[in-house]
């Protein structure tokens, strides 16, 4: 059998950075309640959780690079929402985003769980922060807690 390894979902000890989108508001205040109700359901305490709130989606990477600099947080939720329009910005944001937050991961190897919706409308992107298909933000900080353990099983 191989060995395998996997991270605890125990939050306890760690600390984690959220960076959050305000653009779309009715969808992102519901994703950082989603992943504020996962940190604390999971033991992370309140003066080991900063939320960093930036205008919108585009902002997201360099709020994130910002904390996982300081090398204060063992893992970072990422949330926003980016809805698709009549011009091809979506795919330019969605894009940058993405490599963005990946970047910070490759440099700073920092656990970085990404909740950024990407949706055709603001209805699916609703029904992605509620009930519908489940809190994407309270799934994020649950990966986000799984990482940081499986990050220290893997130093």
């Amino acid at each position: 059998m191989p060995r395998e390894l996997s991270g605890a979902l125990e939050g306890r000890d760690l600390c984690v950075g959220i960076v959050v989108s305000r653009f779309n508001r009715s969808v992102t205040a519901p994703l950082l309640a989603g992943a504020l109700e996962a940190l604390a359901a999971y033991g992370v305490g309140d003066d080991d959780i900063v939320v960093a709130h930036v205008p919108g989606a585009f902002e997201i990477p360099f709020a994130a690079q910002a904390l996982a600099r300081s090398g204060r947080y063992q893992a970072l939720v990422c949330l926003g929402a980016v809805v698709r329009g009549e011009t091809p910005h979506f795919d330019y944001i969605c894009d940058e985003v993405t490599r963005g937050v990946g970047r910070v991961v490759a440099e700073y190897r920092v656990p970085v769980a990404f909740g950024v919706l990407t949706t055709d409308t603001i209805e699916q992107a609703l029904a992605r922060a509620g009930e519908g298909h489940g809190n994407k933000g309270y799934e994020a900080a649950v990966t986000a807690i799984e990482m940081a353990r499986l990050a220290r099983v893997l130093e």
